[in-house]
C-alpha cells in the first residue's frame, strides 16, 4: 500500500508519519502548567483538549461524552476506554490529517483551530504519559538471558530450568519510571569489592558498575479484578500501547544483594521511558514470530498465532560528557529477540489472580541479538567488565561514567514517509550523592 498522504508538511524520515499517530501528554509555551493529551505528527503536535473544544471531535458522536478525557493530565482516562475507541479517534485522525480528508472543515480548512491545536513540538515539552500504578519487569529476551548467564554460570547452566516454561518476571518500582530527559543520579549502595574474600564484607558507596537496558514497555488499558485471571487469548486486548525503555541496573550492587529474593535497590533508582505511546494498531502491520520455544507450554500459555512480537529497529548510543564529548552507536538490534510476548506476560501475571490496571508497565526485559551487532547492555558487550567497549574519539567504556548519555532509538519499516516509530528515549547519568 502506498504510505498515507497529509495535507501537513512531514519529513519523510519521521518517525511520526501519518500511518503512526502516537499519543502523549505536554504542556506548551503558551501554557506551561496544563498537561494535555496530545499526537505527534511530523514536527507538530496535535493538542487534544484544543482540538475538542474546537469541535475537532464533532464527526464522531462515539466519542461525544467521553471529551473530558483530553482534559487529564494522564492519558489513564483515554487508555481506560478501551481498543475499539483508541482504534477509532486513531482512524478519525488520519482522516482529520489525510489530504483526502473527508472532513476538511474540521481542521484543514479551519485556520482559527489550525492556529490553537497544531503547535510546533519544539514550543511543547512531553511528560509522563501515563500515572503508572504497578511496574513489573520481565526476562523474556532469550539471547540476554543467555549471555548474561553464561557470565555467571557458564553456558551449560545459563538459563535456569524455568526459563522455557515460564515469562520471568519481578515487581519493580513504579516511583522511579521517568519521562525521557530525567536526568539519572548514580544510586549508592552496598558493594562486594572483593568477591573471592571470605568472609563477605561489604563496602558502601556509588555504583562502579552502572549499565543500560534496551527494553521494549507496555503500558495497560483493562483492568481485570482481583482474582480473575486474563486469559491468553484475551490478553492483547488490555494493551495501550508501547514505548522505548532503559531500565538503569547497577550490576554491582545487584550481584551483592539479589540472592535470595531478586533484585532491589540495583534496580528500583531509575527506569526511562520513551514520551509518546505509540498504540497497539499502529504495530500491527510490524507483526513477526517470536524466537523459537520448543518446550511445550501449558495451555495457559498458548497462543493462537505466532507473530506477537513486533520488528522493531532499535538502536543506542552513547555520547560522552563535556564539549569535546562523541556519540557513538553501540548497539543495533530488532525487537524481535524475544522468547514470550506481552501477551504471556499478561496472561502469566494474571493467572494467580493479580489485579492489573490501566496504566501499568510491563517491561520485556534487555533485548539483545544472538551476534555482537545489538547487544542491550553493557554488561554483555564488556564481558561482565573484562574488554573495553571503543568510542568515537578514542574513548573506552566498561560501565557508565558520569555525564554519559545514552539514547534509544526504535522504528519500525523502511518506506520513507510511511515510519512508524517511538523518537528517543534519553538518560544522563549525575553523580551519585556524597555521604559524609
Amino acid at each position: 500500500m502506498a504510505p498515507l498522504k497529509s495535507w501537513l508538511s512531514i519529513p519523510q524520515d519521521s518517525h511520526f508519519s501519518l500511518a503512526n499517530l502516537p499519543f502523549g501528554i505536554i504542556t506548551s509555551k503558551n501554557s506551561q502548567t496544563e498537561k494535555r493529551p496530545a499526537v505527534a505528527i511530523g514536527e507538530l503536535v496535535l493538542d487534544l483538549q484544543a482540538f475538542a473544544h474546537g469541535d475537532g471531535f464533532s464527526s464522531l458522536p462515539s466519542l461525544k461524552d467521553h471529551l473530558s478525557v483530553f482534559s487529564q493530565p494522564t492519558l489513564n482516562a483515554f487508555a481506560a476506554l478501551g481498543q475499539p475507541i483508541h482504534r477509532e479517534v486513531r482512524t478519525y485522525l488520519q482522516n482529520i490529517l489525510s489530504d483526502t480528508t473527508t472532513h476538511p472543515q474540521i481542521l484543514k480548512d479551519n485556520v482559527s483551530l489550525q492556529k490553537t491545536a497544531l503547535l510546533p513540538k519544539h514550543e511543547t515539552k512531553t511528560h509522563l504519559p501515563m500515572q503508572i500504578g504497578d511496574y513489573t519487569d520481565f526476562y523474556a529476551g532469550e539471547n540476554h538471558a543467555f549471555n548474561a548467564g553464561c557470565l555467571f554460570r557458564g553456558p551449560a547452566n545459563a538459563l535456569q530450568p524455568n526459563y522455557f516454561h515460564i515469562p520471568i518476571g519481578y515487581h519493580g518500582r513504579a516511583s522511579t519510571v521517568v519521562v525521557s530527559g530525567t536526568p539519572i543520579r548514580r544510586p549508592n549502595g552496598q558493594l562486594l569489592l572483593d568477591s573471592t574474600a571470605d568472609p563477605k564484607i561489604p563496602t558502601f558507596g556509588p555504583s562502579r558498575r552502572l549499565d543500560i537496558e534496551l527494553e521494549l514497555g507496555c503500558l495497560l488499558c483493562k483492568a481485570n479484578p482481583m482474582g480473575e485471571p486474563v486469559p491468553i487469548e484475551e490478553a492483547e486486548q488490555a494493551i495501550f500501547g508501547f514505548v522505548l525503555m532503559n531500565d538503569w541496573s547497577a550490576r554491582d550492587i545487584q550481584a551483592w544483594e539479589y540472592v535470595p529474593l531478586g533484585p532491589f535497590n540495583g534496580k528500583n533508582f531509575g527506569t526511562t521511558i520513551s514520551p509518546w505511546v505509540v498504540l497497539f494498531d499502529a504495530l500491527d502491520h510490524f507483526r513477526v514470530e517470536k524466537l523459537k520455544n520448543e518446550t511445550k507450554l501449558l495451555p495457559y500459555l498458548e497462543e493462537g498465532r505466532p507473530d506477537t512480537v513486533y520488528d522493531i529497529n532499535l538502536e543506542v548510543d552513547l555520547t560522552t560528557p563535556g564539549p569535546e564529548g562523541s556519540t557513538t552507536t553501540i548497539s543495533r538490534g530488532s525487537g524481535r529477540n524475544l522468547v514470550w510476548s506481552f501477551a504471556q506476560m499478561i496472561a502469566h501475571h494474571s493467572v494467580g489472580g493479580c489485579a492489573m490496571q490501566p496504566g501499568d508497565l510491563l517491561g520485556s526485559g534487555t533485548i539483545s541479538t544472538k551476534d555482537d551487532s545489538g547487544l542491550g547492555s553493557l554488561l554483555e558487550m564488556s564481558a561482565g567488565g573484562k574488554k573495553e567497549i571503543m568510542l568515537a574519539g578514542m574513548d573506552v567504556r566498561k560501565f557508565l561514567k558520569d555525564g554519559d548519555t545514552i539514547t534509544i532509538r526504535g522504528v519500525c519499516g523502511g518506506e520513507p514517509g510511511a515510519l512508524v516509530g517511538f523518537g528517543e528515549c534519553v538518560g544522563t547519568i549525575e553523580s551519585a550523592i556524597v555521604f559524609s
